[in-house]
């Protein structure tokens, strides 16, 4: 079971609150993926960075590898 991103909670929780109008429904959908793009990039790379720093004989995951297993896959 994928865990929720910080991104998909505050989604949701705007989908409660605004009114729909159709000005929001476009900005929504392309605000929404730069969040989720910014989002999943800094989640990779704090994943890797601590990696980087694990002695060589832990099991080795990538931080794209921890992503998709973790929030699932965004592509």
């Amino acid at each position: 079971m994928s865990k929720q991103t910080a991104v998909d909670w505050l989604y949701e929780r705007l989908e409660r609150m605004i009114p729909r109008t159709a000005l929001y429904n476009i900005d929504k959908k392309i605000y929404f993926d730069q969040a989720k793009q910014m989002e999943q990039e800094q989640i990779i790379k704090a994943n890797r960075d601590g990696v980087d720093m694990v002695i060589d004989k832990v099991f080795y995951v990538t931080g794209e590898q921890y992503y998709n297993e973790t929030y699932g896959s965004q592509k």
